[in-house]
């Protein structure tokens, strides 16, 4: 039996970033990925995937044009899936070249096959070929990573009704699309499709969308998603779905309405990636979404040796956040110290149009009863929003009025996952309004919007110094 300092399951930004650091430290480490390459669901049907559909659909479709040249420009008239999944593939073979080579510089070793527990500290790995190989590891990180959200009464024939997983090998690109789930992954693929010009309904039980995501910002991106002729059936939940002898697929909703549509996709939830670890052999037991409860500073579970990282432990489920929690868990398992990240970490939705935010929301603010005012700046106001012909686009700021620091900054609009992390930094460092008002800012960019905003909240706050 092979023994480990420490064993990770998984392969994904939780795994691979705590394998490498504990091997960093020295240590001897296994990564087991029942996949047919290493990368996780974050490479091959998540992160990666969606985010390089996005940019695809984006650069073929014109859509960053029309401003300029009407809403007919297209790059390339007649667009394929097969245009989509081109670059897509090549992508991918980049990220899994680039994660192997940073396995075998760090000497990380992997192997291929579906790990399962046979007593705390011992694991069962059944190969592609059939073998059986057991290990143990003094730690132990599982980063499973989640799976799509299935539920019986859903028609899925990998055709016209499918999972998020499914969408990436779909053959043509539909006319007509109904999305269900109006979730962080519903909304980006309804999003990009509609760039495509596929027509998109947009169906969830719930009445509300995002509702972390401050108010003022969601409620200016639902008003771009109508703008463009998107249905947004919020409070309407789809009691039969049907596939029809045409090929097409029929909803029935709550309310009686009927809907016909070429596709269905349904993004309603994902369950954590737990069901075939066997976690009785270890005493661990997942919720009822297949999630792994951990301490939220170390993400050791009830069993001190048993770490989890990752969308398996919930909430944020983001790929950057998973990162750090992997290592962090790593540092922990093999007796490292592990400094405590910082407080607020940016969250972003690479919708069309992108959303990202990080720090507290305005609804955050008026819970915690804090005086505070806004700053807000349209990408319009600015030099390279005319350049870049952008009629849509905000950035929002908190400041407190006590202290004057920022509190939170959220923006919707071209290049938001890339401009937030000019507020995060200021943020975490516990800068003031004055910050943006008296630094200089590259002109002309998008980033000059934070010069706007500043001296927006600034002039309804009023120049302290004067005050004094």
């Amino acid at each position: 039996m092979d023994q480990f300092d420490l064993l990770v399951v998984g392969s994904g930004p939780a795994g691979r970033r705590g394998a490498i650091q504990a091997a960093k430290l020295g240590k001897k480490v296994l990564v087991v990925e029942q996949g047919k390459r290493v990368g996780g669901v974050s490479v091959h049907t998540g992160t990666i995937p969606s985010k390089t559909l996005r940019e695809t659909a984006l650069n073929l479709s014109g859509w960053r044009e029309r401003g300029f040249y009407g809403r007919a420009y297209r790059v390339k008239q007649e667009i394929s899936a097969e245009d989509l999944r081109r670059r897509l593939l090549i992508t991918l073979d980049h990220e899994v070249e680039v994660l192997e080579h940073q396995f075998a510089r760090n000497r990380v070793q992997h192997i291929r096959g579906k790990a399962s527990f046979v007593d705390p500290q011992t694991m069962q790995i059944v190969k592609d070929d059939g073998e059986v190989v057991t290990v143990s590891a003094a730690s132990i990180l599982l980063a499973v990573g989640t799976k799509p959200f299935r539920p019986d009464y859903m028609p899925f024939d990998n055709k016209t009704v499918l999972d998020s997983d499914e969408l990436l090998e779909i053959e043509e690109l539909p006319r007509s699309m109904v999305v269900i789930g109006a979730g962080v992954i519903g909304i980006e693929y309804a999003t990009i499709f509609s760039a495509l010009d596929t027509q998109v309904t947009l169906l969830d039980p719930k009445s509300t969308m995002l509702d972390f995501i401050d108010k003022e910002i969601v409620e200016d991106f639902i008003y771009q998603l109508r703008d463009r002729n998107m249905k947004l059936l919020l409070g309407q939940k789809a009691e039969k779905v049907e596939r029809l002898p045409n090929g097409k697929v029929e909803l029935t909703l709550d309310n009686g309405r009927h809907i016909t549509t070429d596709m269905v996709l349904f993004a309603a939830g994902r369950m954590g990636a737990t069901d075939t670890l066997n976690l009785e052999a270890a005493g661990l037991e997942a919720d009822s979404r297949g999630r792994l409860s951990v301490n939220p500073e170390t993400f050791a579970t009830k069993v001190p040796h048993i770490f989890a990282a990752g969308d398996v432990v919930g909430f944020p489920s983001l790929a950057s956040t998973s990162m750090e929690q992997g290592r962090i868990a790593a540092r922990v398992a093999v007796g490292a110290i592990a400094k405590e990240p910082p407080k607020y970490f940016p969250y972003g939705i690479y919708a069309v149009p992108e959303i990202s935010t990080c720090g507290l929301s305005e609804e955050e603010v008026k819970e915690r009863h804090i005086p505070y005012e806004c700053g807000i700046a349209r990408f319009r106001e600015t030099s390279r929003g005319h350049i870049m012909g952008l009629d849509t686009g905000l950035l929002k700021m908190i400041f407190s009025l006590k202290t004057r620091r920022l509190l939170g900054v959220h923006i919707v609009g071209e290049g938001a996952t890339e401009l937030v992390h000019i507020g995060q930094a200021v943020l975490n460092l516990k800068g003031t309004v004055e910050y943006f008002v008296e630094n200089t800012f590259n002109y002309p960019t998008l980033a000059e919007a934070y010069k706007i905003a500043g001296l927006d909240a600034w002039n309804r706050m009023g120049d302290i110094k004067s005050e004094l």
